[in-house]
């Protein structure tokens, strides 16, 4: 047993019985777990444990007896559109090519959206929600640190990759996650009040975006790209954040082994043996999706499939893509409910840009929209050329949109309860074992402090103010 090993069993297990109380602590462990899987980075009896389904059975348990919850996950379109999206996907097992193959990674499948849904419905606080940003960019961004460092002292000559059978682990997905997590990063940053965390910050941004170059993905690279450009045409000073976007692009590609540039003048290659296999896994879901209305199914990529739909049935890969991924798996309707589902987490984000800078209370809201569109932007690109098409990350960044967006509708700052940490470890607060703070009257009501000065004294009439 390794000490990994022991570090992660005295972090998940007291956690699932934390859970059983306040499943909001299963729900980050769950994420954490899901996302960063730190299980695999044991060499022990920790590697292959079931710790994901643990603590998710422990978060159901207390989701069921805590009152703190909201009572519905369904507060926006993007939540209604999954539940559309999860029942068409399990109509579409029912008919699949090979429902027993299909039925099994549905399952996988559906306790991710089961978890998610489960955590909209205990973001209620801007603290949880805050929370979760961190859990969802940290679990994403520890490999993109520790890939920029790699790629560094090595010069670019290896690959990044992510930890061993997850979603991430091929360094394609990996460059796509870290595109997803760098303007989340943004957003946390914004948050910090210390100029060493707001360094700090940069600095882990920065070594993300080494990483993504490190990961040698060609599709990352249109990704970045498509995202710089839209942060480019959002800043205010175009001149001046085109010459810096463009600096640092020159300097870090400048860094780069010429193996790594041999690799990026193959993207417009028709004859690259990569971009043929994608061709033609693209071109047997689309066959497979006219011939079928309701799809294939989740398993499609055998033989037997390949002979009857693909070009070429000796090349057999994966669909290499999130949209020809569900319109082979799902038809051309579960492509159009994928399609309108990001739609509507887009109109989401845009809605929290523009509301969110009506108050000050919700300014961060603003931030947070303006940096999941570029995430989005950045997943609607590399995503073309990658099966993610149920990975975590993105429905989770949906989740806190949509949590966020409904805190900022209902005006959740003026009735939520304040916090104040007991403790703080480099000016960062702890919050472990911190005391709620009742709100004083007229605080968050738009009348401020006069309101809490007159109240103060009407109850102590012989103070003066």
């Amino acid at each position: 047993m390794s000490m990994r090993d022991l570090l992660l069993f005295l972090i998940v297990m007291p956690g699932g019985l934390i859970a059983l109380r306040h499943p909001f602590v299963g729900a980050m462990l769950w994420t954490w777990i899901s996302m960063m899987n730190p299980h695999r980075l044991a060499w022990g009896f920790m590697y292959d444990a079931p710790v994901a389904a643990y603590l998710g059975l422990c978060t159901l348990i207390g989701v069921l007896l805590t009152k703190e919850k909201r009572p519905s996950p369904f507060i926006g379109a993007p939540t209604v559109w999954l539940a559309i999206l999860i029942g068409w996907m399990c109509l579409t097992t029912l008919f699949a090519f090979d429902p027993g193959a299909s039925f099994g990674q549905l399952q996988k499948v559906l306790k991710i959206d089961l978890m998610v849904l489960i955590t909209i419905m205990l973001l209620r606080t801007k603290r949880e929600m805050m929370v979760f940003a961190w859990v969802i960019a940290l679990s994403i961004a520890f490999y993109g640190v520790k890939g920029g460092i790699f790629t560094l002292v090595t010069g670019g000559g290896s690959r990044v990759w992510g930890p061993p059978g997850s979603y991430i682990f091929e360094n394609n997905a990996l460059a796509v996650a870290l595109i997803m997590t760098v303007p989340l990063l943004r957003f946390l940053q914004t948050t910090l009040m210390e100029k060493w965390q707001k360094y700090a910050m940069t600095a882990g941004m920065v070594l993300c975006g080494v990483s993504i170059l490190g990961s040698h993905s060609r599709g990352a690279l249109l990704a970045v790209s498509g995202m710089l450009a839209v942060l480019w045409w959002r800043g205010r000073n175009k001149f001046m954040s085109g010459l810096v976007i463009l600096g640092c692009g020159a300097l870090a590609l400048s860094m780069m082994p010429e193996r790594w540039w041999e690799r990026m003048e193959t993207i417009a290659a028709p004859e690259d043996r990569s971009a043929q296999g994608r061709i033609n896994a693209w071109m047997m879901a689309y066959n497979i999706a006219r011939d079928n209305f309701l799809g294939g199914g989740f398993s499609i990529y055998n033989p037997g499939v390949y002979a009857a739909y693909a070009p070429d049935p000796t090349f057999i890969v994966s669909a290499h893509s999130i949209y020809f991924h569900m319109l082979g798996e799902h038809g051309f309707i579960g492509l159009t409910i994928y399609l309108l589902f990001w739609f509507s987490v887009w109109r989401c984000a845009g809605w929290l840009r523009k509301h969110g800078k009506a108050q000050p209370e919700t300014m961060w809201c603003a931030h947070l929209g303006a940096m999941v569109q570029v995430s989005i932007v950045g997943f609607a690109i590399g995503g073309a050329f990658l099966s993610l098409a149920y990975f975590d990350l993105p429905y989770n960044v949906m989740a806190l949109t949509v949590a966020a967006r409904y805190w900022v509708q209902s005006r959740g700052w003026e009735r939520e309860p304040a916090f104040e940490p007991n403790g703080r470890f480099m000016k960062i607060p702890l919050f472990f074992g911190d005391r709620l703070v009742p709100k004083r009257p007229g605080l968050g009501d738009g009348k401020g402090r006069h309101a809490g000065r007159e109240a103060a004294r009407a109850a102590n009439p012989g103070v003066s103010g």
